[in-house]
């Protein structure tokens, strides 16, 4: 009996020691990420605070230059020497390569290389577009500040306060999943002798001493970084606006039902409650309308080449890949998912947002309202019943069947390969 009792505590001390380490850990991430932490309602928030990381990212990469001027020379040298290095010579070296050194690539580093050139030359689009569209980011922000003046209650501020911390943790997980994917590809290749992406690098010969080979590698690393996380700015971007979007329709809708229910109000005061209302949705759409240029070309090109991508990481994980080479190549086909099917999901739920902000508004309580307000609410209903839908380069509607449509060109790529037996003959 003493004996089973030894045993209950000190497994029980031992359980006690690992939640210690969690919470230990937990508390230190918030310590180095306070934003990734739920604040009290009370605590000012303004939307803007969910694009701190995100912002601090794109200020690593030379995107947003600092605010104060003495830096901002220096800030530009390093701009143009991310964007030289991560837009054009990344996609010239894996060129180079192929021409020169294609016949020593083995099946599964042509195609670990193949398909990352081809994100890679797409990632060059989208970060261009991106940006580009740095300015339009500011006019976004500008258009959350009115739209923050709107929030006067706990509630809401409570509702907006998780919006912020969902977007922030949004972000860090992006940013780990795709860092996890240059770093475990950079191990797997370095510790089994060989080169991770095989770029063409004129400064060191990687085979000629381990010296040079581990300086090759970790060029290539660092070089591989600052693409990746120029892909990252280019595919997070549009999650974070629009879930913190997401958030005031929200509150919108809240505001909708609330209308001519507070008996204090006099009809006047219900008729600028009402104005207010459509103002709020007319920020909403110029907020969209802001932000569509930028979107609908960065998915446009998402989606020309996710399928082809996800198609050749499948083949090269399911036929030419161990355990150690394989687990990269999971990564990276998890950060390819990542790249639509997010935004594409909210696309969805915005445009369900929409539909639900009519009925919100149907159901309001106008019948005993004057002929004013009834006429302004009419009017209202009408623009409200239009959806928000955005549109990948004008082509694609951005939704889960587009996405899914996309997907399904993975699977008739890697079905092509096993029908003819390509794989068996590397």
């Amino acid at each position: 009996m003493k004996k089973v009792c030894g045993i209950k505590a000190l497994c029980a001390s031992n359980y006690g020691n690992h939640c210690h380490i969690l919470v230990s850990g937990g508390n230190m991430l918030f310590k180095l990420f306070p934003r990734l932490r739920m604040r009290a309602a009370t605590e000012p928030v303004k939307s803007c605070d969910a694009f701190i990381y995100m912002d601090r990212g794109m200020q690593s990469i030379g995107w947003i230059p600092p605010k104060h001027h003495y830096g901002r020379w220096i800030y530009f040298l390093w701009t143009v020497f991310t964007t030289v290095l991560g837009i054009i010579l990344l996609d010239v070296s894996l060129l180079v390569s192929y021409f020169k050194e294609l016949s020593t690539f083995s099946a599964g580093q042509f195609l670990t290389s193949l398909q990352v050139s081809f994100n890679c030359f797409g990632s060059s689009i989208k970060a261009s577009y991106t940006f580009a569209g740095i300015k339009r980011f500011g006019l976004a922000k500008k258009l959350l500040d009115r739209l923050d003046e709107r929030c006067n209650r706990v509630e809401e501020y409570e509702q907006l306060q998780r919006a912020v911390t969902r977007c922030n943790r949004f972000y860090m997980a992006y940013q780990t999943m795709y860092l996890m994917y240059t770093f475990s590809t950079f191990l797997s290749n370095a510790f089994s002798g060989r080169l991770p992406w095989k770029l063409y690098n004129p400064l060191f010969d990687w085979q000629t001493s381990t010296r040079n080979f581990w300086l090759a590698g970790l060029m290539e690393y660092f070089w591989m970084t600052i693409a990746v996380m120029q892909d990252l700015m280019a595919d997070v971007y549009p999650v974070i606006y629009f879930l913190i979007l997401r958030a005031h329709i929200g509150l919108l809708k809240q505001r909708l039902q609330r209308l001519r229910t507070d008996p204090t109000m006099s009809e006047e005061q219900n008729y600028e409650e009402l104005i207010k209302c459509i103002d709020d949705h007319r920020v909403i759409l110029e907020y969209c309308n802001t932000l569509r240029p930028i979107v609908s070309a960065t998915i446009f090109i998402q989606f020309l080449l996710c399928g082809l991508v996800m198609g050749l990481s499948m083949i090269n994980l399911l036929f030419f890949s161990n355990f150690v080479t394989g687990l990269g190549t999971a990564i990276f086909l998890f950060d390819l998912v990542l790249q639509t099917f997010p935004f594409c999901f909210i696309c969805n739920m915005i445009m369900d947002d929409c539909e639900e902000l009519a009925n919100c508004l149907f159901h309001s309580n106008w019948l005993s309202a004057d002929r004013r307000y009834k006429t302004t609410l009419r009017y209202f209903l009408h623009n409200v019943q239009k959806p928000i839908v955005l549109s990948a380069g004008g082509v694609f509607e951005i939704s889960m069947s587009s996405n899914i449509t996309v997907a399904k060109l993975a699977f008739s790529v890697v079905t092509f390969v096993k029908q003819l037996n390509i794989a068996e003959k590397f």
